[in-house]
This record gives structure tokens, sequence and C-alpha cells, in this order.
């Protein structure tokens, strides 16, 4: 018998990516190498599996009966070689992840980098973007996202790391204009803003029995980068609230210095996503642990609990 799955792994990506020519990008060939194969799959079978148009591609009844069916004999290929690959040591294969542009520079660009250095094997596609994609359609195999992912159809996550965020100065502006007491008096002092969508982003704080209040800020400048915030806070321009990782050196060193200590700041969730599969392969495992395993040292303990979606 003639090799029954030729032919079905761009079957099937043709369905998934809606046509022809979107399947032969995905797959780095020719529209016209994807239409043959296509076309020699149905001569084999015997049927045919798109109702074919100028403006359209649909499955026939009989397309999406085998479609089902290929979905399912390819999970169990992936099963198998999931079982073949945890019997290795090595960790090999490719990823190709997505994550938010500074979050992902600063915090996992690093993890991934050792990684990378530690297992030869390992093929690292990483982008960096702080627009979310479309995992599944555009072939992620996993996602970074500092928010809930809710319950997002057809995909897996895992909380890897909560941000914990600072308000701080530097030594210059307390010298010149003095430290704020409490949130009251914060509003009397120049805040520097982050602007998102289209607004200001708030900074609710906390007090010791639980409190949450928004403190009404007053400001001459905002941005749209938590960087060029970092630079303006280190110039005495006025106060900011910060994640802590972003932060944590120039407290080090001196340059800005927490205050309102008495407060805590609304921590953010950090996700590992991926799409969710019968198995997960053992690269893909292996980066989630290390991630939450890594992360931890940024927010003082490892991340164990984990959510599906």
């Amino acid at each position: 018998m003639r090799n029954s799955l030729d032919g079905v792994p761009v079957f099937v990506e043709a369905v998934e990516a809606g046509g022809f020519a979107r399947a032969a990008e995905r797959l780095a060939l020719s529209r016209s190498a994807v239409g043959k194969t296509i076309a020699r799959l149905e001569a084999r079978l015997g049927v045919r599996l798109f109702h074919r148009t100028t403006s359209s591609l649909s499955l026939t009844e009989d397309g999406q009966v085998y479609y089902e069916r290929c979905l399912r004999a390819l999970e169990e290929l992936r099963a198998g070689e999931v079982l073949l690959e945890s019997g290795r040591r090595e960790v090999g294969g490719k990823l190709k992840v997505t994550m938010p542009v500074l979050f992902g520079r600063y915090c996992a660009e690093p993890i991934f980098l050792d990684l990378a250095q530690q297992h030869p094997a390992l093929e690292l596609d990483l982008r960096f973007s702080d627009s979310v994609v479309d995992l599944i359609g555009e072939r992620f195999d996993l996602a970074i996202r500092n928010h809930t992912p809710g319950d997002s159809k057809g995909l897996s996550s895992r909380r890897i790391f909560t941000q914990s965020k600072v308000v701080c100065v530097a030594p210059s502006y307390l010298a010149k204009h003095g430290e704020p007491v409490d949130i009251e008096s914060l509003g009397e002092h120049e805040a520097l803003v982050y602007w998102r969508n289209e607004q200001p982003f708030p900074w609710p704080l906390i007090d010791a029995n639980g409190v949450e209040t928004e403190p009404r800020l007053k400001w001459r400048l905002q941005f749209d980068n938590q960087e060029a915030i970092v630079d303006a806070a280190v110039r005495g321009i006025g106060i900011a609230s910060l994640p802590g990782w972003l932060v944590q050196d120039h407290i080090e060193a001196g340059r800005v210095i927490p205050i309102l200590k008495q407060y805590s700041s609304r921590s953010l969730d950090t996700y590992a996503v991926w799409p969710t599969a019968p198995y997960v392969p053992m690269r893909l495992r292996v980066v989630i642990d290390t991630l939450a395993t890594q992360l931890s040292s940024l927010s003082g303990g490892p991340i164990t609990s984990a959510s599906r979606g």
C-alpha cells in the first residue's frame, strides 16, 4: 500500500489556513505545489475534499469526515513523538514564542538564551510584541501574557510570575520638592504617567487594612514606554510607579528610592499560554517549568499552581 499519509499534512494545513495560498505560505511551498498535492490526494481517495470557487474554499461532506480522522491520526503521531522524546535526556525541536516587548527583553529573554545554551538541539523563534496574537491561527507554540487568559477556547495556561510595582523617586527630586507621606499628598507632586489606550494607567494603592485607593495624580509628562519613565525618574523630573523588576537595579544603585512603603500596589499576574493538546512536548514543558522557576527569583518564590483553559 502506498503511504496513506502522503498529502495529509498539506490537506490539514489548507483546511486550518482557510485556503491554498495561506497554507503555501505557512509550509514554505508554492501555491501550485499545494494544489497539486491536494489533487493527488483526492485522486487517490476517489472523492472531492473541497468545494472550490474563485473566491472561496470549503470542505465537502467527505472532506469534513476525512479532516476529522486526519486530525486524530496526526495527534496520535505527535503523541508517539512525545513518548519517544521523553525517553531522551536532550531537549530538542522548535518552539515559536511570542512575548511582550519590555517584559520579554528584561525578564524572559535571558532565560530563553540560557536554555538555548543548555540545549543545543532546541530551536527558538522568539517574537516580541505587545499585541495579542492568535496562537493557533499564527501557529505559535507558546505565549507569555501579562493578563489573565480567561476562558480561551483551545488554549491552556499556567501562572508563571506575579509582578509587583513600586512607587519611587530620585533623591534629587526629594531634595527639591520633599516627600509625599500619604495618598492625598501624592496628588500634590509631579507624576510620571504611563499612557495606554488613550488614558493614564492607574496607580491603585492598598493600605494595611486592604483598602484600595486610586490616587488623584497631576502630571506634565506622559509616556507610552516604561523605560522612558525610568529615565525621567532617575533625572528627578517626577515620581513614578514602575514594575519592581524594571527599576530594581536603579534602587540598588541609589538612583531612585521607594516611597509610600506603607502601601502596596496591585500585583499583575503573568501567564504562559499554549494551544491545548492531548500531549505537551517535553521541550514545551521544560521551557514553561524553567520560566516559572527562574522568574521566581524576581518575585520571591516559585509559582507552581496551574490552570487549564
